[in-house]
């Protein structure tokens, strides 16, 4: 079997890459004994997951209920989402409990103290952790507002909850323009962490676990005091994004889209097979030039991108990609995409190809592929 055999577009994991991925965060942070729980919304495959666990993570966290049914009937034995769940799923939770050491984030009192009725009620006992906003402005309480620690220590007073620690993201990572900038915002997550566990404390509430997630932030905040765990997701494919932010190089994404030209009705314009269904509408971030809906590999065994080739726009079904330089691509020929956004082209298809170079070994199995629920 070779790539041309395949039908497309289709989406191609080099498993070289991928594992190379996965051992080298892993032994970066056992190096600093920091727990490594990598986030499965990127990958969504249980076999992956699996590979993951057996390489020293101590489980793995979901996005949402739907992804944790699929790897705990998988097997996988340590879960947390950490996504504020509403206690309208209590029945789901419930059913979780019994198949996978799960746990989940609070950041409401009144949702927390309703899942507080349901476990005791259940006559269960939940680990649960605080989110803490440390700067993206999504979910999460203020660390540095009036209350904090009182917040939390309501929370470990709680029947059914077994308070363990606090839990952040710093996405607004994506939005650093430097390595300096990413820096910053890594220790900034760590102090606000560290100081409110201070806090906590005082309260007379130890806090057990300090969780991170972020991969541009992951090698800065293996350098921070205080960091138990880390629940980096991307680093097990990188993108486009990745490598702007600096966070990874060319050589290390390991998820491409194998794309076919389908047209060229100009000679500045050329047409692929993969629209936004395939590569998604999301952008690119970082330095350098991150113009585009991905970046169209020199070759299909090559690492590094064409300058001469720019998808400079998506329909559903198609990629215009506009020629900067002279082109030999004709209809028929084919190409290979780093796309900007790993996580969510995994979210769109059922399978991929694991790939050794440019030969195909074998599907895998996107097994939480569209459980958004």
């Amino acid at each position: 079997m070779t790539l041309a055999s395949l039908r497309t577009p289709t989406v191609l994991v080099d498993q070289q890459k991928f594992e190379r991925n996965i051992e080298r965060m892993q032994a970066a942070a056992d190096a600093r004994h920091i727990r490594l729980r990598p986030h499965a919304k990127t990958h969504k495959s249980t076999d992956i997951a699996h590979i993951q666990v057996a390489r020293g993570a101590v489980g793995i966290c979901c996005a949402k209920l739907g992804e944790a049914e699929i790897f705990a009937n998988a097997g996988i034995a340590d879960i947390r989402v950490p996504y504020p769940i509403n206690p309208v799923n209590a029945s789901r939770v419930l059913v979780l409990l019994n198949r996978t050491h799960f746990s989940f984030i609070v950041d409401d009192v009144g949702v927390a103290t309703e899942w507080s009725r349901i476990f005791a009620d259940a006559s269960e006992k939940v680990d649960v952790l605080v989110k803490v906003d440390v700067g993206l402005h999504r979910c999460g309480i203020d660390p540095e507002a009036d209350g904090a620690a009182e917040f939390i220590a309501r929370v470990a007073e709680l029947p059914g909850l077994a308070f363990r620690g606090l839990l952040s993201h710093a996405g607004h990572a994506y939005g650093a323009v430097s390595d300096a900038e990413t820096a910053a915002i890594a220790a900034t997550e760590a102090r606000l962490l560290s100081t409110l566990k201070e806090k906590a404390a005082g309260a007379g509430v130890p806090v057990e676990e300090i969780s991170v997630g972020s991969t541009p932030t992951s090698r800065y905040s293996l350098r921070e005091a205080g960091i138990t765990e880390l629940r980096p997701g991307n680093y097990v494919y990188y993108d486009r994004t990745q490598v702007g932010l600096g966070s990874a190089s060319w050589e290390d994404c390991a998820l491409t889209v194998l794309s076919r030209v389908v047209s060229r009705p100009a000679s500045d314009r050329l047409i692929l097979d993969a629209g936004s269904k395939t590569l998604t509408t999301d952008l690119a971030r970082g330095s350098g030039d991150v113009s585009g809906y991905g970046a169209v590999l020199e070759s299909l065994d090559g690492t590094q991108p064409d300058p001469g080739l720019l998808i400079e726009r998506l329909s559903e079904e198609h990629a215009t990609v506009r020629i900067r330089r002279e082109s030999s691509l004709r209809p028929g020929d084919l190409v290979r995409i780093i796309p900007n956004h790993a996580c969510v082209v995994s979210n769109m298809v059922d399978d991929a190809w694991l790939v050794s170079g440019d030969t195909p070994l074998e599907r895998l199995d996107i097994s939480a592929r569209g459980r958004i629920t």
